[in-house]
């Protein structure tokens, strides 16, 4: 096998190939033959699927300088070095089926990179940095113990399939519906109670599947158009919080568990009035995005930290007519099975939720118009 290896590597070498194919060699270290000398420079695609690897070499950037395509799935990466970063041309790297614990913050270097492969390994928490990918078309990260996603997340303008099956997530970062480009959303088997209120506003973004999520009863109705997953939601006997119950009626009042904290009321159809706050946040929203103005380098506002980020990041926008929201929703609820869609979705007790500005658009509003 080693000599068999050995003239693989030396051919490649000789030949100035493009492609390598390691997988199922029983490789339980990187291969020296690899890091001799040059390198192989011209190698722009290398596959080592299938085989004991526990980590990368501190040089591999230096010796495989124009890799294009890195595939390691299947084997026992633990650890991914610093140098990982260097790798300037990569744009796929695939780590699925590894053990990877941790995931170092260099990976937010690869500007190039545009598919990033992280399923079945053992990661609790994703770095930051992985907001700086501008490229990043697809990132899988379904099966491992996340219990949530990175908030910069949203940076990565380029993301059409984010795939996080199986985790332990419990939330979705309203961020994400800022990715105008995300075509696929897909949060099965998680621990979600609640979904942004801006979910499936995007045009681009088509296909949401958040099965069996037990606790989860209330989809946004922007999803009503959309390609749905949602078997097993609804599930669970959870009683909702507080008293929303007694004021919104039982099957409101467990749509809305997990509401965000930022939400200080629910209105009704009989309240006509807009709280001071929220006309306040609405008015400053208006102003600063009439002017196109980063918000970070406006004058000082006497406002609190957390009020200026909902400036930047509202609640949502009125599924009426679109005027974001801060401090107030006013819901509407749809439920599933009173819809076209119930012979399409039958293990199920979810919710359509539409989320209004006003007790206005809330009578207006029409699920199907």
């Amino acid at each position: 096998m080693a000599t068999e290896l050995h003239e693989t590597i030396f051919m490649a070498k000789q030949e100035r190939h493009k492609n390598l194919f390691l997988n199922y060699r029983n490789l339980n270290n990187f291969p020296v033959e690899l890091l001799k000398d040059e390198g192989l420079q011209f190698l722009e695609r290398l596959y080592m699927k299938r085989n004991s690897l526990t980590t990368l070499p501190d040089n591999l950037a230096q010796k495989l300088p124009n890799l294009i395509e890195l595939y390691l799935h299947s084997n026992n990466i633990v650890l991914i070095p610093e140098a990982i970063g260097n790798l300037a041309r990569l744009q796929s790297l695939d780590l699925s089926n590894n053990a990877l614990q941790l995931l170092c913050p260099e990976i937010g270097r690869l500007r190039s990179l545009r598919h990033l492969r992280l399923s079945n390994n053992q990661l609790k928490c994703l770095p930051p940095a992985i907001g700086d990918l501008q490229d990043l078309e697809t990132l899988d990260v379904s099966m491992n113990q996340l219990m949530s996603l990175p908030d910069r997340l949203h940076r990565c303008v380029s993301l059409q399939n984010l795939t996080a099956d199986h985790n332990l997530l419990s939330h979705v970062p309203r961020q994400l519906c800022l990715l105008h480009r995300l075509n696929q959303l897909s949060m099965a088997a998680n621990r979600l109670t609640f979904l942004p209120l801006d979910l499936g506003r995007s045009r681009e973004l088509q296909f949401v599947f958040v099965d069996n999520n037990a606790d989860l009863k209330g989809l946004p109705s922007y999803l009503y158009n959309k390609v749905i997953g949602c078997s097993g939601c609804g599930m669970s006997a959870q009683v909702s919080e507080g008293d929303l119950s007694e004021v919104l009626g039982e099957a409101l009042g467990e749509a809305l568990v997990g509401l965000p904290g930022e939400v200080k009321m629910v209105g009704s159809e009989t309240e006509n009035v807009v709280p001071l706050e929220e006309l306040a946040m609405r008015t400053l929203h208006s102003i600063y995005h009439r002017r196109s103005t980063d918000l970070n380098l406006l004058p000082p506002v006497s406002l609190p930290k957390s009020l200026l980020d909902l400036l930047q990041f509202p609640l949502g926008h009125c599924h009426r007519c679109s005027q974001a929201m801060f401090t107030i929703i006013f819901p509407k609820l749809f439920p599933l099975r009173d819809t076209a869609l119930a012979g399409v979705h039958r293990r199920t007790t979810v919710s359509f939720v539409a989320y209004c500005c006003s007790s206005h658009c809330l009578r207006t509003f029409d699920l199907q118009g």
